[in-house]
């Protein structure tokens, strides 16, 4: 029985990180293109991508870092947090350096 449900577990959480790799790959791409289209106007959106994508890869690295368990797998988890949270730091720098700048 506790197999069934942590096989289940797995696979809701599988699913849900999926779904935000979807709807956020999308939001930042769209976001992506119409900051290029005008970049001038739409500066604040560069923030904003840069914290989806930081957001993304910080989901991700928590996912595979809880999916490994006690394996030794865990670096490719570790990597993605430590890439998310310089995303973070890029998101706050830029924003900073374009509210102050």
């Amino acid at each position: 029985m506790y197999l069934q449900e942590r096989g289940k577990n797995l696979r809701n959480a599988s699913m849900m990180v999926d779904l935000v790799h979807i709807v956020v790959g999308i939001l930042i791409v769209v976001l992506a293109v119409i900051s290029f289209l005008n970049p001038e106007d739409n500066m604040l959106m560069f923030p904003v991508i840069f914290f989806l994508a930081g957001a993304l890869n910080f989901i991700n690295g928590i996912y595979r870092i809880r999916l490994s368990g006690r394996e030794k797998r865990k670096a490719a988890g570790i990597a993605s947090v430590i890439a998310g949270c310089l995303l973070f730091a890029l998101a706050v720098i830029s924003a900073v350096s374009i509210w102050w700048g």
